[in-house]
């Protein structure tokens, strides 16, 4: 079973982590947290959920699991925290920066199996929405997104720890938004449990169309398949593609790179580089092929402009996200024709974003530490 700390004593986690440590100081709004600073919120978020009863009926891996996501679920305010000209304190994108570091930390330094770290990143990402859900444009939606990721069951309990681990005047209403937000999600069939679409290409389309139904099953109607590569330089996907396509024709940006002597910290070239591969990649879809695209693709941003290029051509598109424990990526690197530097490969670490289900029609995970 995987903990992130055997010893759970406040002070023990204190000395433990520096990023613990980094809370302390860090100021939040008193009409929200009149409890005091990140650090005493994040101490009384942890003991609110060891007082719920559901917490204590979980399983013990699914108790660990929430125990970390609510200790990393605000790690990020100490980068995102802005006090506002009228004096009041705000810390916008902390949830989303909080997931980036959340995946960083378990992946380098404190190791957790990649189901398991996914389910903690993901945990910190959605925090907040189970007391923002019936606020959102399409609430049905937002969970159903969730649901994908996190488990909406353990989601309501951090939230409700969240609340509970707070001094603030509006404590009843946050509690009563937590109680819509699990009625919503029984209500459309994800409360514990992904969304079960009727076909991959249903999915895909529920999350590209602004007014959608989830019950709705669109005509299959494709060109060629289109495999996109997603990992850390050093993963394994060449290894992949020849095990996996070993007839397939490959658009990557390394060979690219390589033959118009482009090094990969060249923008302008890169920039280059990325046009040759996308004709490259136009010309197999034209002609209705099946290829791979190879390269790292580590942000979402990124993977959906490859994505919509792709669907332009009536593709359906897969992405193979492959990852190694951190020791391995470096030994795997270090035996590359391009090594890419450590502190590089760090850099992309931090900036990782593993690929969410909805962003294809298929999403496949290759994790050697799974």
């Amino acid at each position: 079973m995987w903990t992130l700390t055997d010893n759970k004593d406040w002070a023990a986690v204190r000395r433990s982590f520096s990023w613990v440590r980094d809370m302390e100081g860090v100021p939040q709004d008193p009409v929200h947290h009149a409890e005091g600073d990140v650090a005493v919120h994040t101490r009384l978020v942890l003991e609110a959920l060891e007082t719920l009863p559901e917490y204590r009926l979980l399983g013990a891996q699914e108790r660990e699991t929430l125990w970390a996501a609510a200790l990393l679920h605000d790690v990020e305010k100490r980068s995102t925290t802005v006090i506002e000209p009228d004096g009041r304190v705000t810390a916008q994108g902390h949830a989303r920066k909080g997931a980036l570091t959340a995946r960083s930390l378990l992946y380098l330094d404190q190791p957790a199996p990649f189901a398991l770290r996914e389910a903690v990143v993901n945990l910190v990402r959605y925090h907040g929405l189970p007391l923002w859900a019936i606020d959102k444009p399409d609430p049905a939606k937002a969970v159903i997104g969730a649901c994908l990721v996190a488990d909406t069951r353990l989601l309501s309990l951090l939230a409700r720890a969240d609340a509970l681990g707070r001094q603030c005047a509006d404590r009843e209403d946050l509690l009563y938004r937590i109680g819509l937000f699990d009625a919503l999600c029984q209500e459309h069939d994800c409360w514990g449990r992904p969304y079960a679409f009727a076909t991959p290409h249903a999915r895909f389309q529920y999350f590209r169309k602004e007014e959608a139904y989830p019950g709705f099953v669109p005509f299959d109607e494709f060109g060629s398949t289109v495999v996109l590569m997603s990992g850390l330089p050093g993963a394994g996907k060449d290894t992949h593609i020849a095990r996996h396509y070993r007839d397939w024709p490959v658009v990557s940006l390394d060979d690219i790179r390589r033959a118009m002597k482009v090094s990969p910290t060249d923008k302008t070239g890169n920039g280059h580089a990325i046009q040759a591969a996308k004709e490259a990649a136009r010309s197999y879809l034209r002609a209705g092929r099946n290829f791979v695209w190879n390269a790292t693709n580590i942000t979402r941003n990124l993977r959906g402009q490859l994505v919509d290029l792709c669907v332009t051509y009536k593709a359906y598109v897969r992405i193979d996200y492959v990852e190694v424990p951190y020791v391995e990526l470096l030994a795997q690197n270090a035996g590359r024709e391009a090594v890419v530097p450590a502190a590089a490969i760090d850099r992309l670490v931090q900036r990782l974003e593993v690929p969410a289900p909805e962003e294809a029609h298929e999403v496949h995970y290759f994790a050697r530490n799974a």
